[in-house]
């Protein structure tokens, strides 16, 4: 295989709101950490175990305030993605890295009404399930037309 491939699939539970940060030109950038969870049985003691692992996700521009406006800690959403190290230093000068997630696609899991976060009692409650790129989501639509047309 000549090519490389850098993707990562996640579903799992926002810890915290979504951060935003603006920039001179209209940009934006989201960012806000996901956990997700394994669970398993010892086998010696019988006892259940479960694994925390936590994702920083970045979300960019008009998904990041899609993000921002529809995701609260505690939801449940699929984040798809490539994974980025940045390198940095801190305080006392000492280099610093951090892996992200930078998200290009996601869906929201968490049932409309029943977010972790708190209520708003606006007359937008119409929260979009999905978010993807147009080309993909064309793909989707042509994809279940053809299913639909089974004969079974």
């Amino acid at each position: 295989m000549t090519g490389t491939l850098n993707k990562v699939m996640l579903i799992g539970h926002t810890g915290d709101d979504v951060k935003m940060h603006y920039f001179e030109g209209g940009n934006s950038l989201g960012r806000f950490p996901l956990a997700t969870n394994e669970v398993y049985t010892n086998r010696t003691t019988g006892e259940r175990v479960t694994n925390t692992e936590w994702h920083n996700v970045v979300v960019r521009n008009k998904a990041a305030e899609i993000c921002e406006k529809y995701l609260k800690k505690g939801d449940k959403v699929y984040i798809e993605g490539r994974i980025k190290t940045r390198k940095w230093q801190d305080d006392q000068g000492n280099e610093r890295y951090s892996t992200e997630v930078h998200c290009n696609e996601f869906t929201f899991l968490t049932p409309k009404g029943e977010s972790s976060g708190p209520q708003q009692n606006s007359p937008e409650q119409n929260r979009p399930e999905n978010t993807k790129n147009d080309s993909f989501a064309n793909q989707s639509v042509a994809k279940e037309e053809d299913e639909d047309d089974l004969p079974f």
